[in-house]
C-alpha cells in the first residue's frame, strides 16, 4: 500500500533521496501506524511535534494505535519557537 510522507523544516533531512521538496510517496505494509512510519525514517519522536493525517491532528496515542490506509498523507512539523 502507498502513503505520502511530508516532513517540514529541520525534519526534511530524514526524507529518502527520491523525495521531491518535502514529500515522498512510500510503499508500506498494511497495518503500519504513523509512529512506525516515522520510526522507519528515523524521525525522532520528540521532534515530531505536529503530526497530521490527511490534515487532521493526531494525538500521540493515535499515532501509535491507528493503522494507516492506502493514500493517507502524514505531514510532520518539528517544534518551533518565535516571537
Amino acid at each position: 500500500m502507498h502513503v505520502q510522507l511530508e516532513l517540514y523544516a529541520s525534519l526534511m533531512k530524514h526524507l529518502p533521496p527520491q523525495a521531491v521538496r518535502h514529500r515522498v510517496t512510500v510503499e508500506v505494509a498494511p497495518g503500519i501506524t504513523a509512529h512506525a512510519l516515522l520510526e522507519r525514517y528515523r524521525v525522532p519522536v520528540e521532534q515530531a511535534h505536529l503530526v497530521l493525517r490527511n490534515g487532521v491532528f493526531l494525538h500521540q496515542e493515535e499515532r501509535e494505535r491507528d493503522a494507516l490506509e492506502e493514500g493517507d498523507v502524514i505531514a510532520v512539523w518539528p517544534p518551533v519557537a518565535g516571537g
